[in-house]
């Protein structure tokens, strides 16, 4: 709300061959490897994906590189959906998306544990760069430590690479 910027999201090991991939028609198969930091360059989580064909499966590392869970994306459905496993490969929840919008939704249980949207940045922006804002909910009964917060952050990456780039 005040917009100062709070997290960077940096690809910095990008191989050559991906980059050129990046601008073709295959860029959503393309692998990725993402570092969030803080403002002062903190890592907070490490996003991960390899060569991804059909279905994406989508690591989530925490800042001392221990697998916190991942994301398994469901076939054929609209607007997005991922299963959020947790590092024991136990279900945690599901990411869901609705085909109209950039609206999606961390359900367990038929609760909204948490909530992501892009923020429209204006036109000139949105037309001529691919910076991206998101808006990023998590309900107050998730607990400060408890991992899923991690991997509610680590969706809007998911979400953005997967799906929407």
């Amino acid at each position: 709300n005040s917009q100062q910027m709070v997290m960077t999201c940096r690809e910095e090991r990008l191989g050559i061959f991906t980059k050129m991939f990046r601008f073709t028609d295959y860029k959503r198969a393309t692998p990725f490897d993402i570092e969030i930091k803080t403002a002062d360059g903190a890592k907070v989580l490490t996003v991960k994906r390899g060569l991804s064909i059909f279905l994406s499966n989508v690591e989530v590392f925490d800042e001392n590189d221990i697998l916190v869970g991942r994301f398994k994306q469901k076939f054929f459905t609209i607007g997005g959906k991922f299963d959020v496993y947790d590092a024991s490969d136990n279900v945690v929840c599901s990411l869901k998306g609705k085909w109209t919008s950039w609206n999606f939704d961390f359900i367990k249980d038929d609760f909204k544990l948490a909530h992501v949207n892009k923020k429209w940045a204006g036109t000139g922006r949105e037309m001529f760069t691919s910076a991206d804002n998101y808006m990023l909910e998590i309900d107050h009964s998730v607990p400060q430590n408890d991992p899923v917060r991690l991997l509610v952050l680590a969706a809007v990456m998911c979400i953005d690479m997967v799906l929407k780039e």
